[in-house]
């Protein structure tokens, strides 16, 4: 749990980014749907980014919509297995883990297990600080 809800931002702008009951039930939920990506990956993942708080949220930009405010969803790396793009292509591929959204946004993965479970698989594009995605997985 105090991966998914440390924040760097948060120590260093002193917020609280600390979840509530249900928020730990999500986070509990994604944990263990992480812990299925690390054995398909066969490698340790790196948590970049779980939980937010609503201030923690703003502070780096995110959505007002977010699944992370909700504790469904993590960006992560895995160096060890490869590329976001390789990591987000063999998730997809595999297709034994349920998700709501993978999002290959360049140098990490977003993961979320919103109940929607929507299986959307975006590709971000960042071009003059703004974000765009579109369906599917491209470099």
């Amino acid at each position: 749990m105090e991966e998914l809800t440390h924040s760097e931002i948060a120590v260093r702008k002193g917020l609280d980014n600390t979840p509530n009951d249900e928020q730990i039930d999500n986070l509990t939920e994604l944990a263990m749907a992480l812990d299925k990506v690390e054995l398909l990956l066969g490698f340790p993942l790196s948590i970049n980014s779980a939980y937010r708080s609503p201030k923690v949220n703003a502070a780096v930009g995110g959505s007002p919509t977010s699944a992370h405010l909700q504790g469904y969803a993590a960006d992560f790396t895995c160096k060890a297995f490869g590329t976001p793009l390789e990591i987000a292509r063999k998730i997809v591929e595999a297709d034994t883990i349920p998700f709501d959204q993978i999002i290959q946004e360049g140098s990490w993965v977003h993961f979320s297990v919103d109940p929607r479970m929507r299986k959307q698989v975006l590709t971000a594009h960042f071009v003059a600080g703004k974000v765009s995605y579109t369906s599917g997985l491209t470099s």
